[in-house]
């Protein structure tokens, strides 16, 4: 179904057209009409499925651009999903005139008051950020008209339950909520039945978390050589265009400065980069004009470049949505591809975990050496000199080679050819700041007050909430 065909107005289906969408994804399709009706609904869907779109677009159109207050309120488990769906929403409501602000941990929260002051239509925030500007009394939920959950089953796993319970109490009783979640334990049913009227269901199937036409490595290596290892196998192997997944902003930042360093032709891109800047490095990229992108998993997210070789994932993935999403960036339209992941010692277990889930089995491979590097340079230059030879369109170049013969022999010739056109290993030191092992995801168990669940085992006396990616305060901070 096109976007043309779901009762969308003018100037949303303008915004979408130049967003470059046509045709709504399957749980656009079922979930708009619902969500334009008014209707609260359960979206069960994966990630990369248009989740954003199907829940914005609804929440947009009913926007009325002249109230004075907050409309509409979207949850986020993570400050980069949180920066990610607000920046979709002001896309698709810009010709509308429709305002998204995200807010979350981590920023200046001084910044943030004074954003708020402009009046935002949508705010997209974490949990522990919303309830820290509850307590603050700089933003009133009582003008509400929409919410969404977003990543739910995320949310309920890094121990936000209490938090969205507070907060959907702070809300109008006669709003509409949208929840959306790629998996549905009895916590989000509970939630669902205290907070929704009658939801409607949409379920969307699962697809196979499987990427045929990608060869998938790992590499078991320290993290104090993860760089040195990452450099080897970007000078032995073929790459044409190559992807680096790091996990953090910091991570994305230094891995940049560093291969630019080595000499590598290199950009970066995260959530903190402008628009523009974005527009930019992805332009570079899709040109060759750069041959390696660094990238966070969510700046990631949509990317659709055809001729990425390689992509290595620097940092081990958290589940195993991201692990595919992230090899999907290579090996598409049938073409090969090469997926390399850095593993630590304590991450195998981990591993493991990601090769149940996608029911795959990936190889290991041993940690390249410096010569190993240095073979690759030479067999790819002169794989190269063998493609030219083979094309013939070298009679111009003979007057040339026949004066140097003259000087030398042959085979000091092509030493030196060597020499000058394979990059010798670069031994520039750079400095990493060292990221914290990826644990296996544990079970969860019921916890006494709420029908919730938290994450099992925890240390004693830790605040809630602490997960990689959350921003959720102590429990000293929270809003009463």
């Amino acid at each position: 179904m096109i976007f043309s065909e779901l009762n969308l107005s003018e100037k949303v289906l303008k915004a979408i057209h130049d967003m470059g969408f046509e045709e709504a994804t399957p749980i656009q399709e079922q979930t708009i009409p619902l969500g334009l009706s008014g209707r609260d609904l359960i979206g069960q869907a994966q990630t990369g499925t248009g989740k954003t779109a199907a829940f914005g677009l609804p929440m947009i159109e009913k926007i009325d651009i002249m109230a004075p207050h907050v409309q509409g309120l979207v949850l986020a488990p993570t400050r980069e999903l949180a920066i990610q769906v607000a920046e979709e929403l002001n896309r698709i409501g810009r010709f509308k005139g429709v305002n998204s602000l995200p807010i979350y941990g981590g920023q200046d929260i001084v910044r943030q008051i004074r954003a708020l002051k402009n009046r935002p239509n949508i705010i997209v925030g974490t949990p522990g950020r919303l309830m820290d500007h509850m307590r603050r009394r700089t933003l009133r939920l009582d003008g509400i008209s929409t919410v969404v959950l977003d990543e739910a089953d995320e949310m309920l796993n890094m121990g936000f339950l209490e938090d969205i319970e507070t907060i959907l109490s702070d809300v109008p009783d006669d709003r509409q909520t949208m929840l959306f979640s790629a998996t549905m334990p009895e916590a989000i049913r509970a939630l669902a039945g205290r907070f929704m009227r009658n939801p409607e269901h949409v379920t969307v199937k699962t697809r196979e978390l499987t990427v045929p036409s990608t060869e998938q490595f790992y590499i078991e290596v320290n993290e104090g050589q993860k760089f040195e290892a990452l450099c080897r196998l970007l000078d032995m192997e073929s790459t044409d265009l190559a992807i680096v997944f790091g996990r953090t902003k910091r991570r994305v930042d230094e891995l940049t400065s560093a291969l630019d360093t080595r000499g590598y032709s290199v950009e970066g891109i995260h959530g903190d980069l402008t628009q523009a800047k974005r527009d930019s490095v992805m332009r570079k990229f899709r040109s060759g004009e750069i041959d390696v992108l660094v990238a966070t998993d969510v700046a990631a997210r949509g990317l659709d470049v055809t001729n990425v070789t390689h992509v290595f994932n620097f940092d081990i993935p958290q589940d195993a949505e991201w692990y595919v999403h992230r090899i999907g960036r290579t090996g598409r339209i049938g073409k090969p591809g090469v997926a390399v992941t850095f593993v630590g010692p304590r991450e195998i277990d981990h591993l493991r975990y990601l090769e149940r889930q996608i029911k795959t089995h990936i190889t290991r491979r041993p940690l390249p050496t410096q010569a190993d590097a240095m073979e690759g340079q030479i067999r790819s230059v002169m794989d190269n000199l063998n493609r030219v030879i083979a094309d013939g369109q070298v009679d111009m170049y003979r007057g040339w080679a026949e004066q140097l013969l003259s000087q030398t022999d042959s085979v000091t010739v092509m030493a030196a050819a060597l020499k000058i056109m394979a990059r010798e290993p670069a031994a520039t030191p750079v400095q990493l700041t060292e990221e914290r092992p990826v644990r296996v995801k544990r079970p969860y168990q019921k916890t006494n007050s709420g029908g919730g669940k938290r994450p099992f085992p925890r240390k004693p006396g830790a605040p809630r909430g602490q997960q990689p990616g959350g921003d959720r305060a102590p429990r000293t901070d929270r809003w009463k």
